[in-house]
């Protein structure tokens, strides 16, 4: 092995004729840490070529172009002068989105030697097979899930029960608020009428952890029926107080 490190614009155009495939490779130089930006940014590795890219300023990379869309990164291994790291490229496709990429596990790249047919020879057998796995893969979610599977809205719902914390620490809602159907529900879990109250309310004896239960109980059986629930705190009760009015001076008299 040679003494001192090859040039890397030499090595990576004798790592481009001995991958297998019509390979190519491009050389750029890196003035500044902020050069690098961008190749960084779509390098697809977790290990030794992101620490190395995201830490160092590397003074320049090579990109090696292969068949079918294949995108190598090659760098130096910072010190380890005997030594190259490689790392493959995300897809650049405007069909791949970000959630594409969602389950696929990085295909990551290796370190190799300071001899371009050794690491051919290493990069044809452990790196570009993962390479290909994990692109099939993310074309797979491109196909199967085109567009980010973005939450959707709750269907609107013609009734809804609203429960109500109020300052007394009571948790009810009004009877007259409730839709008949949802007050079978409401005695399932617990809820007690009150008809001086002329409320639902459940008692606080079982506890704060015990009522938590039954709320969540009771809106995803409502949610089942097509109710919708409501937590809300009662509006605090203000009085509004009058500052005390000045008495009136007697009227004096003159005679």
């Amino acid at each position: 092995m040679p003494s001192d490190r090859t040039h890397l614009d030499i090595f990576a155009a004798g790592l481009a004729d001995r991958l297998p495939g019509a390979w190519t490779s491009e050389y750029h130089r890196h003035l500044v840490g902020a050069d690098q930006s961008p190749v960084a940014e779509q390098i697809w590795d977790t290990g030794h070529v992101s620490y190395a890219v995201t830490e160092f300023v590397l003074g320049h990379g090579a990109v090696l172009h292969g068949p079918d869309q294949q995108h190598l990164y090659l760098a130096d291994r910072p010190r380890h002068p005997h030594q190259f790291v490689v790392a493959p490229l995300e897809p650049d496709n405007a069909a791949i989105k970000p959630h594409h990429f969602d389950g696929v596990h990085e295909p990551n790249g290796i370190v190799v030697p300071n001899d371009a047919a050794r690491a051919a020879a290493l990069i044809a057998r452990r790196l570009l097979p993962r390479y290909e796995q994990a692109r099939q893969a993310v074309r797979r979610n491109a196909v199967e899930q085109p567009e980010p599977p973005y939450r959707q809205p709750p269907p609107q719902v013609a009734h809804v029960v609203t429960l109500t914390w109020y300052d007394d620490g009571a948790l009810g809602t009004p009877y007259a608020r409730v839709p008949a159907e949802a007050r079978v529900t409401l005695y399932a879990h617990g809820f007690q009428y009150h008809p001086h109250q002329a409320a639902f309310l459940l008692p606080a004896a079982y506890g704060e952890d015990g009522r938590a239960l039954r709320i969540q109980a009771v809106a995803r059986r409502l949610a089942e029926q097509g109710i919708g629930v409501n937590l809300r705190h009662a509006a605090p009760t203000t009085t509004t107080v009058l500052p005390p009015s000045r008495p009136t001076a007697a009227p004096s008299h003159h005679r």
